[in-house]
């Protein structure tokens, strides 16, 4: 701290002032105490300039040492004023719950993927920043890529960049999407053991708000039954529900031929070419299962029995030959003991095509039976309330609509118009009930456990779960971008949002939910007090706790130096 003076026509005022440097990075400083003026002091002490300005450095250096007594006790004393104003344009609210995603951001080296990106298309701006700022407002605040930039202004590190290089880098990125996918695969496994020998496959569609086909954005089966174009997306998850890589395809275009590219990508960028192969019954095609048939790969996949041959269709529907999955004790499922009840059964058999021989397997859950018998019920209850109204709703497309059950009869009397009646099927009711708890599975693992293969395949919901978060948490549809190269980043930008999120989950040891983790980081908040610190604004809880514990710094103390924050940010950088 510094004497400091100011003069007017009649009068010289003194001062004690302290440097700082603010959110900027700037140095500025601010007025700690007013002494008084020339002439009042003059009176009071009694003597001259000279004299004042010495008593003044004297006061400056006590509250120097009282500054430097209250850092080293951790205490902090803040005076403000009930009669100032705030002052125009100075924020005082940042958001710091990007701290956290960020640790895991940089242990997977984009720092240093952003550099040999730069190094290779020699552009100025800061490509690094500019990821790193899409990447969390994509897990904390998904928006548009212009919004998005205005919402990292709100950062405890504000942008560097400005809003056209934002533009100008998707385009980059979208040409380095392969790479980028290879390098952070190889950069993972320094975070987190990945679980590779097993991988999921699965594909859904996004569609867009726009009137007419255009590029890879055509008419196809939308998810969400929308009238709209669509483009289709592969992805590739490991066992552990972690992504590993992701394609993009037309919407009109048959998801089955998706595989092909996207596992060459794997096999030649990624250097990985042992692992099993587990995908639904949409995606097991023979075609799929002879191309995982070959090198080191295998395959686990879900089978229709609806489509089984004749044969081997019966096989699987008769109750006999079932055994307990626990202990293999024979049970016929028509007529389990009491012991039986709640358990799952199983049966396997080979399964030969034309160019594979394969194992099949039957299991049977009296709780997923159950259940499909009351959802049937219901749908069941639907249908006779359109028989009993004479009115069929036109069947949509969907496995589960009521009207599958409703049938029609036409009746022609000489001479008159058809006059249709409408029935109740009996007969289709009860060729559905056939179905009911069973699930059928095929893999080229002739001689593994069926309790091991069963394990693999019930893990597909991890991948059916990463839809969701990007569709839902991260609002990656509708998409808005048009151009093809825009439309690549941004599904770059949410496959690398859901990778950085994943691990971050992961790390917290799978303790929380999605939504507890993402209300929390989006609660950690802060304000700036006086220009010399910042003050949390949110629950210290188990589950911040657990965040810091992870991530390796602490932000939930009473209070926070500008100083320390710059420490806790190099922390999270892993810039210690």
């Amino acid at each position: 701290m510094k004497v400091t003076t100011t003069k007017s026509k009649n009068s010289e005022s003194f001062y004690i002032t302290m440097s700082y440097v603010n959110n900027e990075g700037k140095s500025t400083s601010k007025t700690i105490r007013k002494l008084g003026t020339l002439k009042e002091l003059s009176q009071q002490l009694s003597t001259d300039r000279d004299g004042v300005l010495a008593w003044a450095k004297e006061q400056a250096r006590i509250e120097t040492e009282k500054y430097k007594k209250q850092s080293q006790t951790k205490t902090v004393l803040i005076p403000f004023h009930a009669d100032r104003l705030l002052d125009y344009h100075q924020q005082k609210l940042f958001k710091g719950g990007y701290l956290f995603p960020q640790a895991v951001y940089y242990q997977l080296g984009f720092e240093r993927i952003c550099r040999k990106i730069r190094d290779k298309h020699h552009f100025h701006y800061d490509i690094n920043a500019i990821l790193s700022d899409l990447i969390y407002t994509r897990i904390l605040e998904p928006c548009s890529k212009r919004a998005s930039y205005q919402a990292a202004m709100d950062f405890l590190e504000p942008p560097s960049y400005r809003e056209h290089d934002v533009y100008r880098a998707l385009d980059v990125l979208a040409e380095e999407c392969d790479l980028i996918q290879a390098e952070v695969y190889k950069n993972s496994n320094f975070v987190t053991r990945r679980m590779d020998g097993i991988l999921y496959y699965d594909c859904t569609n996004y569609y867009f708000e726009i009137e007419e086909a255009d590029g890879d954005k055509q008419y196809g089966k939308s998810k969400e039954n929308r009238p709209n174009p669509i483009i289709q997306m592969g992805l590739f998850t490991d066992g552990k529900g972690i992504p590993l890589s992701f394609s993009l395809f037309p919407g009109n275009q048959n998801e089955q031929k998706s595989l092909k590219p996207l596992e060459q990508k794997v096999l030649t960028d990624f250097g990985h070419d042992k692992f099993i192969y587990c995908c639904d019954a949409g995606l097991g095609s023979e075609a799929n299962r002879e191309l995982n048939h070959m090198g080191k790969r295998t395959f686990i996949v879900t089978q229709s029995i609806k489509k089984l041959p004749k044969e081997d269709r019966e096989w699987a529907l008769d109750p006999k030959g079932f055994k307990r999955l626990a202990d293999d004790k024979p049970v016929d499922r028509n007529q389990p003991d009491e012991e039986d009840a709640g358990h799952v059964l199983y049966k396997d058999a080979p399964y030969t095509t034309k160019k594979l021989d394969q194992r099949l397997i039957i299991t049977y859950s009296p709780k997923y039976a159950a259940y499909q018998k009351e959802i049937r019920r219901r749908q069941v209850e639907r249908a006779e309330k359109m028989v009993a109204s004479g009115k069929r709703k036109a069947e949509r497309r969907n496995p589960n609509d009521p009207a599958r059950f409703v049938g029609k009869l036409a009746v022609t009397q000489e001479g008159e118009k058809a006059k249709i009646h409408y029935f109740l099927d009996e007969e289709k009711i009860a060729e559905e009930a056939k179905y009911d708890g069973l699930y059928a599975v095929c893999t080229d693992l002739l001689d593994d456990d069926v309790k091991d293969i069963l394990k693999v395949s019930e893990g597909r919901w991890r991948i059916e779960e990463c839809f969701r978060i990007m569709k839902t948490e991260f609002e990656s549809k509708p998409a808005f971008v048009r151009l093809e190269n825009r439309i690549t980043a941004h599904f770059l930008i949410c496959f690398l949002a859901l990778l950085v999120y994943r691990l971050l989950e992961e790390k917290l040891g799978g303790a929380y939910t999605c939504e507890e983790i993402l209300t929390t980081l989006k609660g950690i908040n802060f304000a700036d007090v006086g220009e010399q610190g910042y003050m949390p604004l949110y629950k210290r809880e188990g589950i911040t706790d657990a965040l810091h514990e992870v991530c390796g710094f602490r932000t939930d103390y009473q209070f926070i130096t500008k100083q320390k924050m710059k420490e806790i940010q190099k922390k999270s950088k892993g810039r210690e």
